[in-house]
């Protein structure tokens, strides 16, 4: 121990200390990740709307949509391969690109996150309604309304009491809704309906090229693991591999709901597409009405999943935005007890419940408002994904570790992503979504210029991310006593960690051992 070699130039401190860091374990870690893509609600709703558009190439397009997410998720796990930031797609952009796009990056996840943790509360809502009025109960306003606003407050505060606990209990929800859907749609394809096949459109380019869109918003979230970083106990490893499992499984699920659903109203007129509950008809057609409340059973656990994990995810983007000091600093305090980020979770999830519940008792309408909500949210991920899709070879040159891969897979998604966007703002022209998302755009094109204008130095400097610390590493001589950037809550480092070049990250100045 005498003669350990020293490690020079280690904080005292992690950027994004006040965090409990390298807590969750890999399940957590890709609970959050399956639970923010809500596969069991896809599997249910979206194949409908795909074959709108596809008709029979319904299944390729989910086939072309789970290589798109992989891709995107090859893009991803470039950087957190190499370092664990709470930001999540931020942070990893302004690595990348420039701190324009970053902040573009980081407005477009707030948008994401935000709606569709909102489109979730309506979603769950929505089900726990159709639930109850089956089980003979009667529908009015209030249910909806108190389901939103008790779902909404319980998903902050069990954020607020910590990632891992809510880690458990979104990994325990998911589990019991996937398990649900995937005897449903057994039992289902195991049983066509008799009668003669109807004719179904041929496959085609045309077809699998047109559902792309819609299938591709069936994996929105999966990436809110890279959120986790500085939490996950093995970052490096568990963060890429949770976001590449969930697009798998993602994927996987909707391929077979897909399929099973394309089969079940091959007889019908119009096949799958003139259906609006394709699921239930299915099932209440084979003379199974038992089966209609525990699919309404497991899309509401679902949702209500998927609230928390987007929960936990914005309020971190919140939180790295706060670090930054390009939103409140107050974003970046966190809990002394919880080492969560408390202040952002304080705003998130009552304006949530606040402004869902007032427009649901103002007559908003569940299905339209779902629709309305995973449309905008759905515009606001692509732009997330196709900067960060753009940053992850620039990226690797600037440490010295560009490979053909990484500018084959960029090549292939980005224009790919662009033509989807194009695609997404064709088909909204005219609705309200496109206003609400233009609107959005000057709002945050107007808070960069502010920014550019008055804090030019906190925008070069956006990005922060979790490094080693000297409690991580034997020898290590410390540099300065502490991190600019404000925040409380408990130190970081010591016991919690994994040993050498696994308590922090590789980050895009160094090139350290890949011990994790």
């Amino acid at each position: 121990m005498r003669d350990r070699p020293v490690v020079p130039r280690l904080r005292q401190r992690s950027p994004v200390h006040g965090l409990r860091r390298r807590g969750l374990g890999p399940l957590e870690v890709l609970a959050q990740s399956v639970s923010g893509a809500a596969p069991s609600a896809a599997m249910a709703a979206t194949p409908a709307i795909v074959a709108v558009s596809a008709g029979g190439a319904t299944v390729w397009s989910f086939v072309a949509a789970t290589v798109l997410a992989l891709l995107i998720a090859g893009c991803i796990a470039r950087f957190t391969r190499r370092m664990a930031a709470p930001g999540g797609l931020y942070t990893l952009t302004a690595k990348g690109l420039s701190p324009g796009a970053a902040f573009a990056c980081g407005v477009a996840l707030l948008v994401g996150y935000g709606m569709l943790a909102a489109a979730a509360l309506v979603g769950g809502a929505t089900y726990l309604q159709a639930l109850v009025l089956r089980l003979g109960g009667t529908g009015s306003v209030v249910l909806p309304v108190v389901a939103v606003v008790v779902v909404g407050l319980a998903a902050g505060g069990l954020a607020l009491r910590g990632v891992r606990l809510s880690a458990r209990v979104v990994l325990l929800a998911e589990l019991v809704s996937i398990t649900l859907m995937l005897a449903i749609f057994v039992l289902l394809l195991a049983a066509p309906l008799p009668g003669p096949d109807a004719a179904q459109p041929g496959l085609g380019l045309g077809g699998v090229a047109a559902g792309v869109l819609p299938a591709l918003a069936a994996f929105i979230g999966f990436e809110v693991a890279t959120s986790l970083g500085a939490e996950a106990r093995r970052p490096f490893r568990s963060v890429p591999r949770a976001v590449t499992a969930t697009a798998v499984v993602s994927g996987l699920l909707c391929v077979f709901a897909a399929q099973t659903q394309v089969v079940g109203f091959a007889a019908a007129p119009g096949g799958l597409a003139g259906q609006n509950a394709p699921v239930a008809v299915l099932a209440t057609a084979r003379g199974w009405p038992w089966v209609a409340p525990l699919l309404d059973l497991g899309l509401t656990m679902s949702f209500f999943a998927c609230v928390l994990a987007t929960v936990n995810g914005i309020a971190r983007v919140l939180f790295s935005l706060g670090r930054d000091g390009v939103a409140l600093r107050g974003f970046g305090r966190t809990h002394p007890r919880f080492a969560t980020p408390h202040v952002a979770i304080g705003v998130v999830a009552p304006v949530l419940v606040v402004v869902l519940a007032v427009a649901l008792l103002a007559g908003a309408p569940l299905g339209g408002t779902l629709t309305f909500l995973l449309t905008v949210g759905t515009g606001g991920f692509l732009v997330a994904y196709l900067l960060v899709c753009l940053a992850a070879p620039v990226f690797l040159r600037r440490i010295g570790e560009l490979t053909w891969p990484a500018v084959a897979a960029t090549a292939v998604i980005a224009p790919i992503l662009v033509a989807v966007l194009v695609a997404f703002v064709a088909r909204s022209g005219g609705t309200p979504v496109v206003v609400v998302l233009a609107a959005l755009a000057v709002a945050g094109a107007c808070w960069f210029g502010w920014l550019r204008l008055r804090r030019p130095d906190r925008i070069a400097g956006i990005g922060v991310y979790d490094e080693t610390v000297a409690d991580d590493v034997l020898g290590a001589d410390v540099v300065g006593a502490g991190v600019p950037g404000g925040g409380d809550g408990p130190g970081t480092g010591g016991p919690g960690t994994d040993g050498p070049g696994t308590g922090g990250s590789r980050g895009p100045d160094a090139r350290p051992d890949r011990a994790a």
